[in-house]
C-alpha cells in the first residue's frame, strides 16, 4: 500500500477574502512574510480552505522554504546565481545587469503559491516557511495578493 489517506472533510467555499501585502526587500535574497500570512488567515476567520499568494512582479518570486537554517536561504541565493548569472550575455538589460537574470530566477521559482488551512491555521511542514525571493540587487517594494478560499468562523 503506497500510502494512507486521511478521513476527508469537505466545506463550502462560503468566503473568498483578498489583501494586498507590501514586502520592503533588501536587495537580493529573502524575506520571510509567514507571520503575514498566517495573521490575514486568522484576521478573515479562515478555518478551513486554501490561502493562495501571488507576486505582482517578473523579478521577485514566491516560494516555500526551510525556516530553520538560514544558511539554506543563503546557498539558495548562491545556486539561482549560477543558475542565471549577471554575466552570462542577456540581451535584455534594460534596468541593469541583474535585469535578465532576475527574470530567469522567477520563471524558475515561480509567481504563485497554495497553502491548505486546515482547522484554522497553515498546514506548513515543521521546518516550512513562506518567502518572497528577491532576485534584484538592490532594495524594492514588492506586492503580494493574499487570497483566501473557503470556510471560515
Amino acid at each position: 500500500m503506497p500510502g494512507t489517506l486521511s478521513p476527508v472533510r469537505t466545506a463550502a467555499v462560503a468566503t473568498v477574502a483578498t489583501a494586498t501585502l507590501t514586502v520592503a526587500t533588501k536587495g537580493e535574497g529573502f524575506v520571510d512574510i509567514t507571520d503575514e500570512a498566517r495573521r490575514f488567515v486568522e484576521g478573515v476567520g479562515g478555518r478551513h480552505g486554501t490561502l493562495l499568494l501571488f507576486m505582482r512582479h517578473t523579478s521577485a518570486s514566491l516560494t516555500i522554504q526551510e525556516n530553520a537554517d538560514p544558511d539554506v536561504r543563503t546557498d539558495l541565493v548562491t545556486a539561482l546565481d549560477r543558475l542565471a548569472p549577471r554575466d552570462a550575455g542577456w540581451v535584455h538589460e534594460a534596468e541593469g545587469p541583474d535585469d535578465m537574470p532576475a527574470h530567469v530566477k522567477t520563471l524558475l521559482t515561480g509567481v504563485s503559491l497554495a497553502v491548505p488551512v486546515v482547522g484554522g491555521r497553515l498546514a506548513l511542514g515543521t521546518w516550512q516557511g513562506i518567502y518572497v525571493a528577491e532576485h534584484r540587487a538592490r532594495p524594492h517594494r514588492r506586492e503580494v495578493v493574499l487570497q483566501f478560499l473557503g470556510e471560515t468562523s
